[in-house]
C-alpha cells in the first residue's frame, strides 16, 4: 500500500471513520470526492491508495493493484497470499483509527471491484463488529476458505451492488456472493441496479448514503 492515503477530515466533530478501497488500475483519489460528497459531516474518509505491482490478468503490467489478479474465473487458483497480506494491511488501518479514539462500530469499510472484494475479506476476517461493509461490483476473495474463516460475528451488516450489465465482474458473481453469505451471515443486502455496467451511478449512490447515514448517524458523541 503507497504510504499516504486521501484523507477527507470531518467537517463538523469526528465521530465516525469509513474507508474505502479503490478498483484494479485507479488511485485513492478515484473515489474520495464521490465518497465525500454522500458521507455526514462527522466522518471522515480515508481512500488508500494500493501499491503498483505486476497484474497478471493484464499482461503483466504494473498497475495499483490490492493483490495480483490470475484471471476472472471463479474456479481459477488466487493469490491467497496477496490477499491476506491486503487484508492485514486493511486490519492495521481499523487499529490506526480505533487508537485514535474512533471505536469500531463507527468505523465502516467499503470498496469497488478488487477493492470491494478485499473490503468485503477485511470485514468478515476481523473479529469485532464493524459498522458494516458496503462491496460494489464484486464477489468474495478465497470463497472456499468460508465460512470456516469467519472471525466477524454474524450480525456484520453487509450492503451489496451490482450492475446487471456488469462486463467485468459478472452479475451473476455477485447474485452468487450474496447467496453464498446469506448461508452464514444474518445481515445482508443485495442491490441491482437495471442497465448499470462496471461503474456506479447516482442510485446506487443515492442507496448507499442512506447505509452510511443508518450505520453511522451523527447522534453518536465520543
Amino acid at each position: 500500500m503507497e504510504p499516504n492515503p486521501v484523507i477527507i477530515a470531518a467537517t463538523a466533530k469526528q465521530t465516525a471513520s469509513l474507508i474505502f478501497l479503490h478498483g484494479l488500475g485507479d488511485t485513492g483519489h478515484g473515489w474520495a470526492s464521490t465518497i465525500a460528497a454522500i458521507r455526514g459531516p462527522h466522518i471522515k474518509v480515508i481512500c488508500p491508495t494500493a501499491s503498483t505491482m505486476p497484474v497478471t490478468l493484464n499482461a503483466g503490467f504494473r498497475m495499483p493493484s490490492w493483490f495480483d489478479l490470475r484471471t476472472l474465473d471463479a474456479t481459477a487458483p488466487e493469490d491467497e497470499e496477496g490477499i491476506l497480506r491486503a487484508t492485514e494491511l486493511i486490519h492495521g488501518m481499523i487499529e490506526d483509527e480505533i487508537k485514535s479514539g474512533i471505536p469500531i462500530t463507527r468505523i465502516l469499510l467499503g470498496g469497488f471491484s478488487q477493492g470491494g472484494a478485499l473490503a468485503l475479506h477485511a470485514a468478515l476476517t476481523y473479529p469485532e463488529t464493524l459498522a458494516g461493509v458496503m462491496s460494489l461490483s464484486c464477489w468474495l476473495p478465497r470463497h472456499a476458505h468460508f465460512p470456516g474463516a469467519v472471525k466477524a460475528p454474524t450480525i456484520l451488516p453487509i450492503f451489496q451492488a451490482h450492475g446487471d450489465c456488469d462486463p467485468v465482474v459478472p452479475f451473476k458473481w455477485g447474485q452468487m456472493t450474496a447467496s453464498f453469505l446469506k448461508t452464514f451471515m444474518k445481515n445482508i443486502e443485495f442491490n441491482t441496479y437495471q442497465g448499470l455496467t462496471h461503474s456506479t451511478s447516482e442510485e446506487e449512490l443515492k442507496d448507499m448514503k442512506v447505509f452510511i447515514e443508518r450505520m453511522l448517524p451523527a447522534s453518536a458523541v465520543l
